[in-house]
């Protein structure tokens, strides 16, 4: 919490400035698809256009109409371009609203660094989590959630390592158990 961690800003603008473009190019591909401008961003409007208008399949409906959440997204996508198009949108605003645009105004400006709060005592399992920002839910299996990860960088003679939780614990209780086939388990890599 201290030390905090230290954040290339200059790389967070690019990626900015790249998924801005990557936004524009989505939102004019669905207007494209639509014939007519829309907001993505708006539920209520994404309901009319594909309940109403297209006449797709009603998944899921709520107390006010329509459900557009990702499930009934992923699933209208397998039959429809345009739900999978929403998809993507969404996934690129959360990243730049949420982390890209985000982290760079939680830079210290004396340290350099964002400074997270860990909490000892806020999950359930007793693993520590991380708030204000929480660096722990920063995407890694998209190449734009790698990029972004990316703009995290270690001080010179300094390296980051990232850790599975699961796999830590497993390896503690190995050793603690003394468990020979979990034992031999790790011993050959498995």
């Amino acid at each position: 919490e201290q030390a905090g961690i230290r954040v290339d800003v200059d790389q967070l603008n690019v990626i900015s400035t790249e998924l801005g473009v990557r936004l524009r190019e989505i939102e004019k591909r669905a207007h494209d698809i639509i014939g007519s401008p829309i907001n993505l961003a708006s539920p209520k409007q994404l309901s009319h256009l594909f309940f109403e208008k297209l006449g797709y399949p009603v998944i899921k409906k709520t107390r006010t109409g329509y459900s557009t959440d990702q499930e009934v997204l992923e699933t209208l996508a397998q039959d429809y371009e345009l739900p999978g198009v929403v998809l993507e949108y969404r996934m690129l605003t959360k990243l730049k609203s949420t982390y890209v645009d985000a982290l760079p105004k939680l830079v210290n400006p004396h340290t350099g660094r964002v400074h997270t709060s860990y909490n000892q005592t806020g999950t359930a399992t007793g693993r520590l989590s991380s708030t204000d920002p929480n660096l722990q839910n920063i995407p890694s299996r998209t190449e734009m959630g790698r990029s972004i990860r990316k703009a995290f960088v270690a001080e010179p003679g300094f390296i980051f390592y990232a850790a599975d939780y699961s796999q830590i614990e497993l390896r503690v209780l190995a050793h603690l158990s003394n468990d020979q086939s979990l034992v031999q388990a790790f011993k050959k890599g498995m």
